[in-house]
């Protein structure tokens, strides 16, 4: 069996502001240029400024009532998972229902787990729980939960999501275990730094695990955050890209943005999403890596240049 996908194609942002008024700036263009979705990632402790991602997106649905809000990634083991039950409900009571719920492990950085106070090897496990605690608490009946890491007695959250059982949750991460996550527990796969053929393995052992859980979907969801970078040439979109990569990640990132990014002329970047289409991926999170004062140029230059080479698809 495979994965029920829809062919609907779908193209957001990754917000990367760090101002209120370049958040808001940056949710109106992306509303006014006719993307779909506005997504923020997640860490404590990074190694370049970064602020809450559901702080960030209730601002966005006070701003637009059309973009898709999502979390790429929340990192859902560095807390307790009934407070967050309550600010993601609360969101997607904002968001009217327009609230896709991205986590993953994390684990690249080890400093968000030492200011959570959370053992680093804990975070599959309560990444586990978790889901399953959310989605208790959303249902809006009361609920007792006793497990590895976390108790609830009688408890009931209430309002409950718009959406019926909760937003959907999409689960990121490459390991075996992550993938066994995204098709056993979860509505829908996030990627990260793979190529089209790694997420069409992905996929494949994410149905395994689907299938064997007896689970019966009626649709899954599945996206990519995708770097890149718009430019006259190779050379010099990549130039641009690697150096702002390698500041974020604190380390050379050339063999990665060399592999993972879509970056070029409009033709080229175009040519790397068609081929994640392929592979199955119906969610763009674009991630238009380099200076910040430079993203609202390269949100522009995507929708006028390399979209229209994407008809077909869109």
């Amino acid at each position: 069996m495979t994965l029920p996908f829809t062919n609907e194609i779908k193209v957001g942002i990754m917000g990367t502001a760090m101002t209120r008024d370049s958040v808001l700036a940056s949710a109106r263009l992306a509303e006014e240029l006719g993307y779909d979705s506005v997504w923020r990632g997640d860490h404590l402790s990074f190694a370049i400024p970064i602020m809450d991602p559901l702080v960030q997106m209730t601002m966005v649905t006070a701003m637009s009532d059309k973009l898709t809000v999502g979390t790429a990634v929340y990192l859902l083991p560095l807390r307790h998972p009934g407070p967050v039950a309550k600010q993601v409900s609360t969101l997607d009571v904002l968001s009217e229902g327009k609230l896709i719920f991205g986590v993953g492990v994390g684990g690249e950085f080890e400093s968000d787990f030492r200011v959570a106070g959370v053992p680093i090897k804990e975070r599959g496990a309560r990444l586990d729980e978790g889901i399953e605690v959310l989605r208790k608490l959303w249902t809006g009946e009361k609920i007792t939960h006793k497990g590895r890491f976390f108790e609830l007695e009688d408890v009931q959250m209430l309002p409950t999501p718009v959406q019926a059982g909760g937003p959907p949750i999409w689960c990121g991460g490459r390991s075996e275990a992550a993938l066994h996550r995204a098709g056993a527990l979860c509505d829908g796969y996030i990627s990260y730094v793979v190529t089209p053929d790694m997420f069409a393995d992905a996929m494949e052992q994410a149905a395994r695990a689907h299938d064997a859980s007896g689970r019966n979907l009626q649709e899954y969801g599945t996206a990519h955050l995708l770097f890149a970078r718009v430019d006259d040439d190779y050379d010099t979109a990549f130039k641009t890209a690697n150096d702002h990569l390698s500041e974020r990640y604190a380390m050379d990132f050339s063999k990665a943005t060399k592999r993972y990014a879509a970056i070029g002329r409009p033709e080229d970047v175009a040519a790397a999403i068609a081929k994640f289409v392929d592979a199955g991926v119906r969610h763009f999170v674009m991630d238009f890596v380099g200076p910040l004062e430079d993203r609202p140029q390269q949100i522009h230059r995507f929708a006028e240049d390399v979209r229209p080479l994407l008809a077909s698809i869109l």
